[in-house]
């Protein structure tokens, strides 16, 4: 397989570590708009399968051309949300597959934004799902951590421990902890700024059979989930998240929830980043210049794929799924997958949380290239068979995941 990486910053370069690891890839074209960035991504695998090239992910003509000239099969867009659907578009141009970890952005309804979705997140993505069929080509949409494992966590359970299910509920919770405060880490997200802020500060959406998709107040119905491998209990809130629009496409469940373990401290900072319009990505004058202010708070921190060895802990990803088991009997389980950050930088020098979210679209395109995912259209990970995936990224990858029984009810 032939392969262009968009994306060069802590999720891309995560990604061309855990590919270079991996025979089925003939060449692997690393682009980012900082040349630089992309060279110091391909430098530190040091295969002579991997290229660096500058390229602007805004650019849909531009990324046709690459994609023509380095004779590219699949594309892995390694961006913030913003650039999802120049990628998307040119993937589907040039007939190649596709891939994402975030899926295009939704917008607010216009007079009722906390109880009924505009614009959801991906919207734009499956109305061109005819088109994609035709192309004979996949755009597996949100194959990522979160959203990505998660949704192959909810199709096994479907497909191997539920009878019927009730609640499919994705639970994000970490221990991280960066440094001692000092060197500018007091307030140092472990993923991006722009996308955090984002998916917490829109409207959260929820499913329900009965009612379809509606949305609700951010950081709402706050509950303590306890999360396995000692890092314990953690608030979590309701918060915007793409499996919420993807499980009920293939999963049948009566109800889909995302909630974040963000703590206290996180939400009042985005609250107050709200309250002063540092959110907003319009640009405002400042002198001569025009910026947007939510480009200024990312830029006035630290960048997350830089702080690894200045971190402390673990991050758990996982799907909470309750209903009846294959015997009838009330089930609750949770199906997770926890990166110790220690193990990540000896093994592969990145940081836990873009590690975990970078290595599964590379299990996903191997599966592609074997032949044991195959499809076409606009498809979440929910459309396939999730126990291949499972068997690799915890057998070929070495990346266990677990499974906890919770008390049911």
């Amino acid at each position: 397989m032939r392969l262009l990486i968009l994306g060069a910053g802590g999720v891309g370069s995560a990604a061309v570590r855990i590919a270079a690891r991996r025979p089925f890839l003939e060449h692997v074209a690393v682009a980012d708009y900082d040349l630089e960035r992309a060279r110091r991504a391909v430098d530190a695998v040091a295969d002579d399968r991997f290229a660096a090239i500058r390229l602007d992910a805004s650019d849909q003509a531009a990324i046709e051309a690459v994609l023509a000239e380095h004779r590219i099969d699949a594309v892995l867009g390694a961006t913030d949300p913003r650039f999802t659907m120049p990628i998307f578009r040119a993937a589907l141009a040039r007939r190649v597959h596709y891939l994402d970890m975030a899926m295009s952005l939704s917008r607010p309804h216009p007079e009722s934004p906390f109880s009924l979705p505009g614009v959801k997140l991906g919207d734009e993505q499956f109305a061109q799902s005819d088109e994609w069929t035709a192309s004979g080509r996949i755009a597996l949409v949100g194959m990522g951590v979160e959203p990505g494992l998660a949704d192959v966590f909810a199709r096994y359970a479907s497909d191997h421990l539920f009878s019927s299910i009730d609640e499919v509920g994705v639970r994000d919770g970490a221990n991280l902890t960066v440094g001692d405060g000092a060197g500018g880490t007091a307030f140092a997200p472990s993923f991006s700024i722009w996308t955090t802020i984002e998916e917490c500060l829109n409207p959260p959406v929820i499913y329900e059979k009965d009612r379809g998709w509606f949305t609700t107040e951010p950081f709402s119905e706050p509950e303590i989930f306890d999360f396995p491998e000692g890092i314990g209990p953690v608030e979590c809130v309701n918060v915007e998240h793409e499996e919420v629009l993807l499980v009920p496409r293939w999963v049948d469940t009566e109800r889909v929830t995302f909630k974040y373990g963000l703590g206290n401290e996180f939400i009042e900072v985005l609250k107050t980043l709200h309250k002063l319009g540092l959110d907003r990505t319009s640009p405002v004058r400042v002198g001569p210049v025009e910026v947007s202010p939510r480009d200024v708070v990312a830029a006035c921190l630290p960048d997350p794929a830089t702080l690894g060895d200045r971190m402390r802990g673990k991050t758990c990803a996982g799907t909470w799924v309750r209903g009846r088991g294959k015997d009838g009997a009330p089930r609750s389980t949770y199906l997770y997958h926890v990166v110790d950050n220690e193990w990540s930088m000896r093994e592969y020098g990145a940081q836990a949380v873009v590690w975990q979210t970078a290595v599964n679209p590379i299990v996903a395109l191997e599966l592609l290239d074997a032949g044991t995912w195959s499809g076409t259209g606009v498809l979440g990970p929910e459309a396939f068979d999730a126990a291949p995936f499972l068997e690799l990224l915890a057998g070929d990858y070495k990346s266990p995941w677990g499974i906890q029984e919770l008390p049911p009810g």
